[in-house]
């Protein structure tokens, strides 16, 4: 990974909007309807060419596809394991995973009507194999394509945490959790190895590292910290042949718009995010129930050679952040662990979970404004 030796950098957490018509093409080939591939295999390539435009004008050092061919990444990762089948649930059962269960118990009115009450869930029938080579060919191949001509300082592609990916899938196969982890992480590593041999960075999206405690409202923090270890354990084994420092971790409170009252603190999930063999580590910072966790790194040491990547703008409202408020946080964080290892980015992919694009690309521009703000205080150009 670059570190910010001169400059603070740019980047963002991932997932960025997707245009209505790709969109209705995406929920189609999910839902199993009539679509055009064709016309949906060309509407991608497009989109990835546009959103990498996009990125690149707003001045975003370090970019990505925007993840312009998945609806969202359960359903993207789903597509991509063998072994799988989905089942239709029984009226008034829920899906497995409520990330805000802690909080449904204190504002049951609130999350009234939410809960995935219908519909269809992807269960584990059968050993897991990898089978998205043809989609993730394609997803390096658009991405390829659209940088070509362009300049920028750096490149990534999200995929998946075993952990996350368990918390959606219900294994009906595997006799332990240990053994199911596993295979998860041996089936996923293909997509691992393949992005890093593309030439690109890996980032690894794990929500539910963080938010699990909610999912999980009976457990006390110290037998969460277990069970997240484990987690971690079957992550790092599908890291195990790519370099450290080729990968980015995004951790996040599940990004749902909601109270987030029951949020576990960062301090006591930090250890186990330095844990993950990776470099870079993207944490949520600017949200109001986690802004104020910069604190924890007065009394945390970032390991030496590692880069924070803080969230400072945010999807938990539409208000498009100040650019002195955004370099005010660049350089709390950078006078904690160093200018040279921070580098500005956002707290979830903000395409997604804002009210219109626009928004979230004027958010970017807050973001690229403040870092050079935060630059000329901390370097003084």
């Amino acid at each position: 990974m670059k570190r910010s030796t001169e400059r603070i950098l740019t980047t963002h957490a991932g997932s960025l909007a997707r245009p209505d018509d790709l969109r209705d093409l995406l929920v189609a080939k999910d839902e199993g309807r009539a679509h055009d591939a064709a016309a949906l295999a060309a509407r991608v390539r497009a989109a990835v060419a546009e959103v990498v435009g996009q990125q690149v004008a707003v001045g975003l050092d370090i970019v990505n596809d925007g993840e312009e061919s998945k609806r969202n990444f359960t359903t993207y990762a789903r597509e991509r394991l063998g072994g799988v089948e989905e089942r239709t649930l029984a009226p008034g059962e829920r899906v497995l995973a409520m990330i805000y269960g802690r909080d449904a118990r204190e504002f049951p009115q609130y999350f009234a009507g939410r809960g995935n009450l219908a519909g269809r869930e992807a269960v584990c029938r059968g050993p897991l194999t990898y089978v998205g080579h043809a989609a993730l060919g394609a997803d390096i191949a658009n991405f390829e394509a659209a940088l070509s001509g362009v300049s920028v300082t750096e490149t990534f592609l999200p995929a998946v945490a075993p952990g996350t990916i368990e918390h959606w899938l219900r294994n009906a196969h595997y006799p332990t959790d240990e053994a199911y982890l596993a295979a998860i992480a041996d089936a996923m590593k293909v997509e691992y190895d393949t992005i890093v041999g593309a030439g690109f960075l890996l980032q690894i999206d794990d929500p539910d590292l963080a938010d699990g405690w909610q999912i999980h409202p009976e457990m006390s923090v110290a037998d969460y910290r277990k069970f997240a270890a484990l987690r971690i354990e079957a992550l790092n084994h599908a890291l195990r042949d790519i370099p450290a420092e080729r990968v980015r971790f995004h951790v996040c409170w599940g990004s749902y718009h909601g109270p987030h009252k029951h949020d576990l603190p960062l301090r006591d999930l930090v250890d186990l995010v330095l844990a993950v063999r990776a470099q870079g580590y993207s944490i949520e910072a600017s949200n109001p129930r986690h802004d104020h966790e910069w604190r924890v790194w007065q009394d945390v040491k970032l390991p030496d050679g590692k880069i924070l990547i803080p969230g400072v703008v945010g999807h938990a409202s539409d208000f498009v952040e100040h650019p002195e408020l955004v370099a005010e946080r660049l350089v709390r964080y950078a006078r904690l662990v160093g200018r040279e290892n921070v580098i500005a980015g956002t707290d979830c992919g903000l395409g997604p979970r804002v009210g219109h694009p626009k928004i979230a690309w004027a958010k970017f521009e807050s973001l690229v404004e403040g870092a050079r703000l935060a630059t000329w205080q901390l370097w003084g150009h």
